[in-house]
């Protein structure tokens, strides 16, 4: 999973264009919050958004039950298997 470099300070610089901070500042008239109120919790649920795509795995129906079939009826263990197994 890739990281990010993490600062040790709560606060995050933006540089933005005219056009977009007035875009923002309309909406966020409409919404009776703050700004910075307004970015954070968008930019969280886009956050945590991508994060839940990069992280789950959908399987669909079928798959789902080959995955449930090999785990309740596993293969048995190949010669490389067993052999590590030994090794360790």
């Amino acid at each position: 999973m890739p990281r990010a470099t993490v600062q040790d300070s709560s606060r995050i610089s933006l540089r933005i264009r005219p056009e977009d901070k007035a875009l923002l500042v309309r909406a966020v008239s409409y919404t009776h919050i703050d700004l910075t109120t307004f970015v954070l919790q968008n930019a969280l649920e886009a956050a945590k958004a991508v994060i839940d795509e990069a992280e789950r795995i959908a399987l669909s129906d079928r798959d789902s039950l080959r995955v449930l079939s090999a785990l309740e009826n596993p293969p048995a263990p190949n010669q490389k298997l067993l052999g590590v197994a030994h090794r360790c």
